[in-house]
């Protein structure tokens, strides 16, 4: 169904109101006539159609949230299939225009040299995207250059089907539908979840490797504090804390991997873990507050007006300072 920009902005609206006042039935049914829409990359663009329904698939209804799914998976292989309808139409249109512009005659024959030597044609396919260049030797026997570039055509375009159209979704334990095993403690159930939310949400290593490795944090830090204490909860919330850092993905990958083992990482320090670059702005602060501390203080006279109380010898510094009111004499301080 080929609607415009302004009814489907209209039908957009219409379910984000079902949506807050929690009419379910009425959004379900916007969702299946959005289903039915023809959807472009243009349409998409205009209308923001498609970030308005993704935001929808956490929706707390079933229903909703299912139809909201199934709508943006089916706008997104029209967009897909669209954009490889118009990029294999003009590659295959220039390719049977070129026997014309590599020279072959209208009877279909190729040229042959009067002396039997080699001929080379060049071949130009202008796209959108690329230009593709191809030379050929010809023969008297042999066929135009056109077939191979429909070939390379082909080629390139498979290619592009198998690039990826954006990021990769955050994974959880929710997304791996994996089950947790119990210990039969909810405290430390709800710590080994959300351990392997903090390793697995950008991941590419299957779930049995990353449900090791958050068994093995959760089982190091119960078998340090020996229980769901205090103790042993802010641990494991540190450690969660460092792992779910997005400026610090070094550290997820070396857990994951087995290059840091799950013993030296549950002792490390929030500095230990902090990534490279953080780690060079922490020696930068801290180079500045020492040249800071130890800048020049303030001047101090030496007299032997006064004598050390200490060791008696009239070898002493003063300085003087204004301790209080204004109509009051300096405050002399002997070292």
């Amino acid at each position: 169904m080929v609607v415009g920009a302004d009814s489907l902005t209209a039908q957009i609206k219409q379910l984000q109101n079902a949506i807050q006042s929690r009419q379910w039935e009425d959004a379900a049914n916007v969702l299946r006539l959005l289903k039915k829409v023809d959807a472009t990359e243009d349409l998409l663009r205009a209308t923001k159609a498609g970030v308005a329904v993704s935001k929808i698939r956490s929706c707390e209804n079933a229903a909703v949230s299912q139809l909201s799914k199934e709508v943006v998976l089916k706008w997104k292989s029209q967009v897909e299939e669209s954009k490889k309808k118009r990029g294999g139409g003009s590659t295959t249109s220039t390719a049977a225009a070129s026997p014309a512009a590599a020279g072959t005659p209208a009877g279909g024959a190729s040229p042959s040299p009067a002396n039997g030597a080699s001929q080379k044609t060049s071949v130009k396919v202008n796209t959108s995207a690329t230009k593709i260049s191809n030379t050929s030797t010809a023969s008297p026997s042999s066929s135009t250059p056109a077939p191979s570039v429909g070939t390379s055509s082909f080629r390139r375009d498979s290619v592009d089907a198998k690039t990826p159209t954006g990021p990769m979704d955050p994974r959880s334990v929710k997304t791996d539908g994996i089950k947790l095993p119990t210990v039969g403690d909810k405290v430390r159930d709800k710590c080994l979840e959300m351990a392997y939310d903090a390793i697995v949400f950008d991941s590419p290593a299957p779930s049995e490797q990353i449900l090791a490795r958050a068994q093995a944090i959760e089982k190091s830090c119960y078998s340090e504090f020996g229980g769901t204490t205090g103790e042993y909860r802010n641990k494991i919330r540190r450690l969660i804390l460092n792992l779910k850092d997005k400026n610090n993905p070094s550290l997820r990958h070396a857990v994951v991997s087995g290059d840091l083992a799950v013993d030296r990482f549950c002792k490390m320090t929030n500095a230990e873990m902090a990534s490279e670059e953080q780690k060079k702005a922490n020696e930068l602060l801290n180079q500045q507050n020492l040249h800071h501390a130890l800048a020049a203080g303030e001047q101090e006279a030496e007299t032997d007006a006064f004598q050390c109380g200490r060791c008696k010898q009239r070898k002493t510094r003063y300085r003087q300072a204004q301790t209080r009111s204004a109509d009051e004499p300096m405050t002399t301080f002997v070292t």
